[in-house]
């Protein structure tokens, strides 16, 4: 661990001031900073990236976006609505808090709500009210890879994530700062990582083979939707507000689905994601769902998880059809 403080000022570019001339460091104070080497790392950046797709993903109904991390999370609003949607608990805090100090007091009890829903999974605690309200990136991301890996096990995030932080101490003689390493997320073996189905091999190895693949199953689906004067062109499209989704399960399985129980016309993305739900619901019960399939992947169109819930009914439906139409020799 270095005491040089000489490494501090040889962390930041050339005209940029270290960030202790603009935060005063009280004696015996420390401070935590990122240098621009650390932000800058492909890693850390790619843990950003899907910190804030699975919050936007899971705060899609409520029409919230997060577009940084640091900006975004400090007054407790989009904390409050995602520790809602994940613990399915109702805060009795306030919904709107305009002044600083009501932000404070809002953040102070959705961060007393999580900590309790998180009592034992992350010991000591790697954030503070003081921290996220000021801003703390890596405090920042530290709940919310804590909340993922209480709420959403599945939720791939990279692995092996560390960074490089400075640590200002202000002491009787001046500043020391210290560089150490800050581990995000665990290193992961083979046996964590979950199996690769055929469509991240098909999309990784063989793009070119996409096509076809599309090409067969919308002839499937046509074939079976006929009768209802339904037809497909485009799988990610067409499939995205889940009601033709619905509408082929009902088909292949046998489901009566009633028309209050999903929206025939959805027009919002709150109806299309309780649509692409139930359909998903459906599946599990029918134990057609090899591989975890987020809701919000198809009403945002991602081709990959559409092919992979076709591709589920197809395989049974197909094959089970070509099974039948084999001729079977005489019993003897």
């Amino acid at each position: 661990m270095e005491t040089d403080s000489l490494y501090l000022l040889l962390q930041f570019p050339k005209g940029v001031s270290p960030p202790v001339e603009q935060e005063l460091l009280l004696q015996g104070e420390k401070k935590k900073f990122l240098p621009p080497t650390s932000r800058e790392d492909p890693k850390f950046e790619e843990l950003q990236k899907t910190l804030m797709e699975w919050i936007n993903a899971e705060l899609l109904p409520e029409h919230i976006v997060v577009r940084s991390l640091e900006e975004d999370m400090f007054d407790g609003l989009i904390l409050h609505h995602l520790f809602q949607k994940l613990a399915g608990a109702k805060l009795d805090v306030e919904e709107i808090a305009l002044t600083a100090v009501s932000q404070r007091r809002k953040l102070e009890a959705v961060l007393e709500a999580a900590n309790r829903s998180l009592k034992g999974d992350e010991q000591p605690l790697k954030w503070s009210v003081d921290d996220i309200f000021g801003k703390d990136l890596l405090a920042t991301l530290h709940l919310l890879v804590a909340l993922a890996k209480r709420f959403r096990p599945n939720l791939p995030l990279p692995s092996n994530v560390q960074v490089e932080v400075i640590t200002l101490e202000s002491t009787k003689n001046g500043l020391k700062s210290e560089k150490s390493v800050e581990q995000l997320t665990e290193c992961s073996t083979d046996k964590d990582q979950p199996s690769r189905d055929p469509f991240d091999e098909l999309f990784q190895l063989h793009p070119e083979k996409v096509k076809v693949v599309k090409e067969a199953i919308v002839t499937f689906i046509n074939q079976k939707m006929e009768h209802l004067g339904l037809s497909v062109q485009d799988l990610d499209t067409q499939l995205a507000d889940g009601v033709i989704l619905l509408l082929l399960i009902g088909q292949l399985e046998g489901f009566f689905l009633h028309l209050k129980e999903f929206y025939l016309t959805p027009s919002s993305p709150a109806e299309m994601l309780h649509n692409v739900s139930l359909a998903l619901e459906l599946l599990k019960d029918e134990g057609l769902l090899d591989y975890p399939v987020s809701p919000e992947d198809i009403v945002n169109k991602d081709s990959k998880s559409t092919l992979r819930i076709l591709y589920s009914l197809f395989r049974k439906h197909k094959l089970k059809d070509t099974a039948d139409r084999v001729p079977r020799g005489p019993s003897h």
